[in-house]
């Protein structure tokens, strides 16, 4: 068993197995997994927002965001001998944490995550192989590189592998 790596709130982390990496509490946020299918190296971005670019000084945290922080992660993956061609991600999160009567955009910011990391990883050529998104609920996921398993607890929902 190796060592569980946290990945904190607009952060993100790379692993090779054992290790595994985690993040606790993704409600709007969005946990992004990925892994090189060849070389098991792995890692998992937790993005809180969609677009760096709307935000002044964004480029003080390039994790925060999902335009800036998939690619900064991918880029990391490849510094281990990751290659592109062979990576394959999972996604969870992007919940709407707040029942509100307003489709604002500002209360979809859930929905807007999830979007841009779909479109995000879309360009890359990255394929989704499952995602666990939507709905009104957080999620602590554990993403294991070696399996690729992505392990997603809930309160009161229980816990599922994608």
């Amino acid at each position: 068993m190796g060592e569980v790596i946290k990945v904190g709130m607009a952060d993100l982390k790379t692993c090779c197995p054992p290790n595994t990496v985690t993040t606790l509490g993704l409600g709007s946020c969005v946990g992004v997994a990925i892994r090189d299918t060849s070389n098991k190296v792995g890692g998992l971005a937790h993005v809180m927002l969609p677009d760096s670019t709307a935000i002044k000084n964004s480029q003080t945290n390039i994790a925060k965001f999902a335009d800036t922080g998939i690619v900064e992660l991918v880029r990391q993956m490849e510094e281990l001998g990751a290659v592109r061609r062979r990576m394959v991600a999972k996604i969870a999160g992007g919940a709407m944490m707040f029942s509100m009567q307003s489709k604002s955009a500002a209360m979809q910011v859930g929905e807007r995550n999830a979007q841009a990391v779909k479109e995000k990883l879309k360009e890359l050529g990255i394929p989704i192989l499952s995602e666990d998104t939507g709905l009104n609920y957080g999620r602590t996921v554990i993403f294991d590189p070696e399996t690729g398993d992505f392990v997603i607890k809930t309160a009161g929902k229980g816990e599922k592998v994608i």
